[in-house]
């Protein structure tokens, strides 16, 4: 197969850490070719969608690529075009799904599919499953969230479309930024921001459970939150520990899964606290690297065996 991976750059990629390297990796030996290109060098011309791609030769140690060269390529002549970029979902980043869309219905094959990483907002697409997740409240409006914050005494907030724990504040009823916090993150009350009732399971890790076309990653990764701090985020300082799968763990991956797929939600990552699921990760989910390096599982194997299986073997000229 040819895979491109629509990436940030590369040279600011982490290769000890980073799921797109673990992906590439796999590709690479099981034998397909990988090509990477940022979402800023996607363009249509004449009808046509295109992007300037660079050929990867991929290694196994920490100056782990290397451009072979960098061509102009339609991206319908790719086996899956796999959008990686992290978010924010900002202006830039919607505008690249356009671009993959566009690509899509002139035959590229696209993981995640654009039209689902428009669609399903990492925090509100929790809604859609209100049996698993905790008390919750979106809103602009600082009142409601004061209110929320008075029936439940101890509360999360956090903004709709950050990453790695950016913008998360715990609040209690006796915290004095309160105001100052919310007219932050809701921007004077012109932007609607998530309030979840604090979970202290928080301190067990904030789980991080992987569906790859369905099928569910039976090992999470619990990220475990500094002492003193709230987020278990990675990104925010937290460890990581793979470990099996709880009952209720199953459960809801198990549920939201077919719900995944029918969606074109190839990969994605789900977050669950205790027994609440918080989030789903629909962008550039990670975790591979650590639960494969902990568990023995390999993630990036499964993931490309599923493109494998959806996708011709046929190596596109």
């Amino acid at each position: 197969m040819k895979l491109l991976f629509i990436v940030d750059p590369l040279a600011g990629l982490k290769a000890y850490k980073d799921s797109s390297v673990a992906m590439m990796r796999a590709a690479v030996a099981r034998g397909h070719a990988v090509f990477a290109a940022e979402a800023r060098q996607l363009y249509v011309a004449d009808g046509v969608s295109r992007g300037a791609c660079a050929a990867l030769d991929v290694r196994t140690d920490h100056d782990w690529y290397r451009v072979i060269e960098t061509r102009d390529c339609v991206l319908k002549d790719f086996n899956a075009v796999l959008m990686r970029s992290d978010p924010p979902v900002d202006t830039d980043y919607l505008l690249a799904t356009h671009l993959l869309g566009i690509a899509e219905a002139t035959g590229a094959h696209v993981l995640n599919r654009p039209a689902c990483l428009r669609d399903f907002n990492e925090k509100l697409a929790i809604l859609n499953f209100p049996q698993f997740i905790a008390p919750t409240l979106v809103s602009a409006d600082a009142a409601d969230v004061g209110d929320f914050l008075a029936e439940h005494h101890d509360i999360i907030v956090k903004p709709l479309t950050e990453m790695g724990g950016s913008g998360v504040f715990r609040l209690t009823l006796a915290d004095p930024n309160r105001n100052a916090i919310l007219e932050t993150l809701t921007r004077h009350g012109r932007r609607a921001i998530m309030a979840q009732r604090y979970l202290p399971e928080i301190a067990d890790g904030d789980k991080r459970i992987l569906l790859i076309n369905g099928e569910v990653v039976p090992w999470a990764l619990a990220r475990i939150p500094l002492a003193g701090e709230t987020r278990g985020n990675l990104a925010a300082g937290g460890t990581a520990r793979a470990q099996p799968l709880s009952a209720r763990d199953r459960a809801i991956a198990e549920t939201i899964a077919p719900w995944a797929k029918e969606n074109g939600i190839f990969l994605s990552g789900l977050d669950v606290i205790g027994d609440c699921l918080t989030e789903i990760n629909v962008t550039s989910p990670t975790g591979f690297q650590e639960i494969t390096a902990q568990s023995g599982h390999d993630v990036a194997v499964q993931f490309i065996a599923a493109i494998e299986r959806g996708c011709s073997t046929t190596i596109r000229p």
